[in-house]
Order: C-alpha cells, then sequence, then structure tokens
C-alpha cells in the first residue's frame, strides 16, 4: 500500500482526531474542576492502576480509597496515587471492597478487578451512592449483567464501560469518514478475530498462599482452586472459573466495535464450536480456538481465534473487517484503512499519540501506549455524562448486550455449537430450558448471586 504521511486527506484526519481530544481535554477538566470527584479504585492490578492513572492525567480527582487483597500490590498503587494526584495525599487503603464503601464518601469508583468480581463490586459501588467505571466484560454470568443494568437503572448511576474502542481517535474518524459517509456501500459480511498467543498454559505446583495474598478474598464468589501462585495479569484469565476466555476478552472489544460503528443491538442467534485442540499439555481451561457467528438482520459477525500459528493478515492480528459492495474497512487498535472496491485511493486512519502532552506515558510501567489516549476519552466523557447525568458512550446496557452476546457464545460451545437465541426481555434462550438454566453460574455458598437480591 502506498504512503499516505504527505497527504492532505491523512493531515484532516489527523487534525481531526487532535481536534477531538482537545475539546473533550478542556470540557472534561472544566466539569471536574469546580468540584473533584471523590474516586475510589477496586482492584489495583495492571488496568485498575491504567485506568486510575488515565483519569487523574484528564480531571483534578481526588484519589481518596484503593482496594486490594494483595498487601504489595496495594502499597505500590497508593504510593504512585499520591506522587500523581495533586494533593500528594496517600489514599486509604482497604483489603475488603465492603469496607471501603461502607464510608459512602466516594463519587466515583473504578471496578478494575478481575472478571468474577465485576458484578458484586459495581453493584455495591453503585448501592454506595458512586457512579462506576467497570473494566470489561462486565460480567462472567448473564444474569449478573442483568442485575447491573437493573441497579444502574434503578438507582441512576452513570456507569462506564471500558470498552474504549468507541473513544480511539481512529476508530472515532474512521466511522465517521467512511461507515457513516457510506462509502462501504451495502455491508453483507463482518469478521472479527484474535490470533495473539495469549494463552497463559503453565503447570505450576501447589504452593503455601503468601501472607500478603488474602487468596480466599481474592477468589469470592468462584470456585476455589488450588494455589499454584500469583493469579494477577495473565494466569486467572487461563481459567473459566474467573473469566470468559479470549471470547470475553478479546472478542467483546472487537463485536462492541461492530456494533457501534454499525448501530446493531442483539443478535438474532449466536452458534460457536471450539476447544482446546492444540495447546493440551497445561492446566488451562479456556478454549485455544474458537469460531462464533452473531446473526444480526443483514449479515452475520463471525469471530475467530486462535491461541498458536500465525495471523492470516500480520498488521491485524487483533482486527474487525466489514465487507460492503463498494469496499472494505479493516480496524485495529493501532490503526484503520477503508480499501474501496475495484480500485481507488485507500484512506488511512494511524492511531493517536499524545507524548509530548502526557510525557509521563514514555516511562509508566507496562502502559498500552496506543490505548492510553482511547482511555481517557473514555473516562473524559464518563465525566460529562456525570455532570449532565446522561448515558456515556459506553454505557452499562451496552456492554451487558456485548458481554452477554461472548457468553452466549460461550455457552453455545458447550452445546456442541447449538444456535442460541436469546431474549431480552422475556430475559431466557428462546425455547431451550437448559440454556436457560446456564445463564447463571452458581456461586459460592459465602456469596449472594446478586440476581437473588
Amino acid at each position: 500500500m502506498p504512503s499516505f504521511s504527505l497527504s492532505r486527506r491523512r493531515f484532516l484526519v489527523s487534525s481531526a482526531a487532535a481536534a477531538t481530544l482537545a475539546s473533550l481535554h478542556s470540557r472534561a477538566y472544566a466539569a471536574a474542576a469546580n468540584a473533584p470527584q471523590r474516586v475510589g479504585l477496586i482492584g489495583a492490578g495492571w488496568y485498575g492502576k491504567s485506568d486510575l492513572w488515565r483519569l487523574i492525567q484528564v480531571a483534578p480527582v481526588d484519589v481518596v480509597s484503593i482496594c486490594d487483597v494483595d498487601q504489595n500490590m496495594l502499597d505500590g498503587a497508593v504510593e504512585i496515587a499520591s506522587q500523581r494526584q495533586a494533593s500528594k495525599k496517600k489514599p486509604r487503603t482497604y483489603g475488603d471492597y465492603r469496607e471501603m464503601l461502607k464510608e459512602q464518601d466516594l463519587d466515583i469508583v473504578l471496578v478494575g478487578s478481575p472478571d468474577h468480581w465485576h458484578a458484586l463490586h459495581a453493584i455495591a459501588a453503585m448501592e454506595a451512592g458512586a457512579d462506576v467505571y467497570c473494566q470489561k466484560p462486565i460480567s462472567r454470568d448473564v444474569r449478573e449483567g442483568e442485575a447491573m443494568v437493573d441497579a444502574a437503572r434503578k438507582l441512576g448511576r452513570v456507569v462506564q464501560i471500558g470498552t474504549q474502542r468507541k473513544s480511539t481517535p481512529h476508530l472515532i474518524d474512521a466511522k465517521k469518514q467512511v461507515v457513516e459517509a457510506g462509502l462501504l456501500g451495502k455491508i453483507g459480511h463482518v469478521e472479527m478475530c484474535c490470533y495473539y498467543h495469549m494463552r497463559a498454559n503453565g503447570n505450576p505446583p501447589v504452593e503455601p498462599v503468601p501472607d500478603f495474598l488474602d487468596y480466599e478474598m481474592w477468589t469470592g464468589p468462584a470456585p476455589l482452586r488450588p494455589y499454584d501462585g500469583l493469579p494477577h495479569r495473565r494466569w486467572w484469565r487461563t481459567f473459566m472459573e474467573y473469566g470468559n476466555g479470549i471470547m470475553g476478552d478479546m472478542c467483546v472489544h472487537m463485536l462492541d466495535t461492530a456494533r457501534w460503528m454499525l448501530g446493531l443491538g442483539w443478535p438474532n442467534q449466536i452458534t460457536s464450536n471450539g476447544g482446546i485442540y492444540v495447546q493440551k499439555e497445561g492446566k488451562s481451561n479456556i478454549a485455544d480456538t474458537q469460531t462464533a457467528t452473531f446473526a444480526f438482520d443483514d449479515f452475520d459477525a463471525v469471530w475467530t481465534h486462535r491461541s498458536w500459528g500465525t495471523s492470516p493478515d500480520p498488521e491485524y492480528p487483533w482486527a474487525l473487517f466489514i465487507y460492503g459492495d463498494k469496499g472494505t474497512l479493516k480496524v485495529s487498535t493501532m490503526r484503520a484503512e477503508f480499501i474501496p472496491q475495484g480500485g481507488g485511493q485507500p484512506l488511512r486512519f494511524d492511531c493517536f499519540f499524545e507524548r509530548e502532552k502526557f510525557p509521563e506515558d514514555l516511562t509508566e510501567k507496562d502502559i498500552e501506549l496506543n490505548a492510553a489516549p482511547a482511555t481517557r476519552l473514555h473516562m473524559q466523557n464518563f465525566l460529562e455524562a456525570i455532570a449532565n447525568r446522561s448515558r456515556p458512550v459506553a454505557d452499562i446496557e451496552q456492554g451487558h448486550i456485548s458481554t452477554a452476546s461472548c457468553i452466549l457464545a460461550n455457552l453455545s460451545m458447550g452445546l456442541d455449537g447449538r444456535p442460541l437465541r436469546y431474549d431480552p426481555q422475556q430475559r431466557v434462550v428462546t425455547g431451550d430450558e437448559e440454556a436457560t438454566k446456564l445463564l447463571r453460574k452458581p456461586y459460592r455458598e459465602m456469596w449472594r448471586h446478586p440476581a437473588d437480591a
């Protein structure tokens, strides 16, 4: 493909992204400047901290409380928070989120805990009077997601989900200049994929739980696995006990992006097949290979992941492809490009960085530099929604649709690829009592499922 680095068209694309960022930076700061929001974080791991640092970058918030069951992780987060926030105060610390929320003095709670905790943490935060920013996927089962939507609506809370592709500058531009401009023509097919080798699959031995970790509390409502090392970052994601596999981790982003770009609601039908076909040697129980078809009115959206082998398109290993009769739109977190059918000049949209405006990004440990501007925009949209008491761009209901659709794909795979039709009004899988029962996963005895509330 030819380079468009000096073209007027690409300059305009970059300028549009920059203008969007500048405008939202200004408006979000103004919304919070008069009365800094009091913020608490539940889950001070990699992405919980990342979300908090992005929020601090865009608004003069007051980080009041941080909760984590790992004392070492908690101490590290508190130290950085005291350096980054304007007051330089050290936040209060908690090992139990219920104790933190009992104070009822937080305006915003960020939920960065593992997936099996999202529902309980988010709902408890809403009940304590806070608006919530919750990482995706929103839930581990469909009933949890339904309860989260119900709580947000009943309590009037603003809930933003961390599906920040909706706030990714180059994707906003691609949506406007390609999809909304009609350049694709009649859309007839959507493909989504992930070929990252991201499935942890070791065989670590069982060992004593270290003193600094409350493993019982970390496990919470999920099944208690024998402790075989720190579960943080990637290890817990390799078990269905705590999440929804690569489908729930990666497809949820691309399905949500496709739905946003194309104005789609619930799929009419979901089917999926897959399993552990290649990486059989370790403890992991999530699928290393899976396909899923989400059927909408006019086309299918098909997901494929493999955590082994090579990607068919090296530039788009985790991506979304929208096919129209007038061209194709290729989308990733790093770039997007429109390829007209039958020739013509492609359009290219590159990832937008803010290195000059936020130089601390360059020294932050484990930062996803390409995602930082998107997360900042997402936080700004969240703050504006709080100020206006309106729905944010990644409202809880949209997060529920994308999450539940991925969970239903996993259920279909477990039912030998049986087609599932979920009815969001009746909250059942139409004509399938067995699948309907699977919409809820069991909780350990000492924890109450939010569907029982």
